[in-house]
């Protein structure tokens, strides 16, 4: 089984690697810091954000009736889906249909979800990503690591080793405008000879029955334009009331994502062209539940623009893969235990619980607090090691008896500072990737009482 912390030392092998994802997703986070400065209503859009998408959310089975009624009056074709299984056989379905064999398709988180690519390949349909990050990656045989920078684990020189082997550009040029233009032309062919063109939805209207795609490479509207056929794919918690409130999620949006002011392209689709087609399909796959759960309901808010992943200490220094799922970083490990506990039961626990998330957060989930409630929802379960738990009781009493832990607290000073060999070896895991602190003389408790006595003389 998957692990975690298993996967993360993979990762971190490399330390130059690391280091340079760290800084790197470091350095999105502080564009993130400067742009929401930028702007003095910031908190007041963050605050509209998350009320509108509580409301949404208490509201949510007449929005989308509402939401159905309007595309179908658009001549929009609107399916719903439970689970994976049946997104990807309506999919399929309509693929089949029209007789499509070459399918684009513009980044979507959900398709990841619900292995969508896999699914129409073992059919023996062929999806392109268009995404320049979800093509690498794709070529590459990996799934993305991050949900808006797909292939933010790679170096331009692995892109450079990948496109020579797949596309057959100069071996070892990695001049990043020499990989974009190759990955143009590339691109534009698959566009070309595309019958079939599926999107994901960043945001659906009830009010006109309209969704909005965000990108910054118009691959999403070149696939959409030259295909006969839109297949848009959304889960049904992106639906909001009405278009005024785009101005304030795309406001939000790319500000949180990239540090940008918006998406280079905000598209609107409404209605299928003429003689042409567009789908919807509207999915659940264990939202329902999350949405009946009052402790985790508040992750449906989400708008996928992963400012979480870049500020996680955790997420930084492990990187995409370590989390094992498609949605990775503090929102996926809130959001994919919802889908199965048991397997997930290690991803609440790959947090500092520091709080970061929380703050970058444009719709104000309270993320840190959900990875908590989902650690006792997992203990609860029996899905933790035996000496995880009973570790955590030994730690529970140490800490609730004072004179205990006064005592526990002298004695490992003590070894610390004579015995340092006791601790600093490969039998502790602490140890293993960390440098042990230095003994300090006296505890906190010792320096506090000597100090008011000196005060008492006084």
């Amino acid at each position: 089984m998957s692990n975690h912390a298993v996967l993360a030392e993979k990762f971190i092998a490399d330390e130059a690697r690391t280091d340079w994802h760290d800084q790197t997703l470091w350095w999105i986070r502080q564009k993130r810091d400067k742009s929401a400065k930028s702007l003095p209503e910031w908190e007041q859009l963050r605050e509209w954000a998350s009320q509108i998408k509580n409301h949404t959310l208490s509201n949510l089975d007449n929005y989308l009736v509402e939401f159905e009624e309007r595309a179908q009056a658009n001549g929009v074709t609107v399916h719903w889906a439970s689970n994976a299984d049946e997104h990807n056989e309506i999919v399929y379905n309509i693929i089949r249909d029209n007789q499509g064999s070459r399918v684009v398709k513009s980044k979507s988180m959900l398709t990841e979800e619900c292995h969508l690519n896999t699914y129409l390949g073992q059919k023996g349909i062929q999806v392109v990503d268009t995404d320049l990050g979800e093509r690498i990656v794709q070529l590459r045989k990996e799934p993305p690591s991050h949900i808006v920078l797909p292939a933010i684990h790679l170096k331009k020189q692995d892109v450079a080793e990948t496109f020579h082997k797949y596309l057959h550009t100069e071996k070892e040029n990695a001049d990043p405008g020499y990989l974009a233009g190759a990955a143009r032309r590339h691109l534009r062919e698959k566009f070309i000879e595309a019958d079939i063109a599926i999107t994901g939805v960043n945001f659906a209207v009830a009010e006109t029955g309209a969704i909005v795609v965000c990108t910054n490479e118009g691959n999403a509207d070149m696939g959409v334009h030259a295909a006969n056929v839109h297949i848009a794919c959304m889960g049904f918690e992106k639906l909001i009331p009405h278009t005024k409130h785009l101005a304030v999620f795309l406001r939000l949006l790319a500000r949180s994502a990239t540090g940008q002011e918006i998406t280079t392209y905000s598209s609107h689709y409404v209605r299928p062209g003429i003689g042409r087609q567009m789908h919807i399909v509207i999915v659940d796959n264990g939202r329902s539940r999350q949405l009946g759960t009052p402790d985790f309901r508040n992750s449906l808010k989400c708008i996928r623009c992963a400012a979480c992943f870049n500020t996680c200490p955790v997420y930084r220094r492990s990187g995409g893969y370590s989390y094992h799922t498609a949605v990775a970083g503090p929102i996926g490990s809130i959001l994919n235990p919802n889908l199965d506990p048991e397997k997930y039961a290690d991803l609440p626990f790959a947090s500092t619980l520091c709080g970061s998330c929380s703050n970058v957060c444009p719709v104000k989930i309270d993320i840190h607090s959900q990875l908590l409630k989902w650690r006792q929802v997992i203990v609860s379960k029996g899905y933790v090691a035996n000496s995880k738990k009973n570790g955590m009781k030994l730690v529970a009493f140490i800490l609730s008896k004072p004179g205990i832990y006064r005592f526990c607290g002298s004695m490992l000073r003590f070894t610390m500072r004579w015995f340092p060999f006791t601790v600093k070896n490969r039998l502790n895991p602490w140890y293993r990737q960390r440098e042990m602190p230095e003994a300090p003389p006296q505890s906190f408790h010792d320096w506090y009482k000597k100090r008011k006595k000196v005060e008492h003389k006084r």
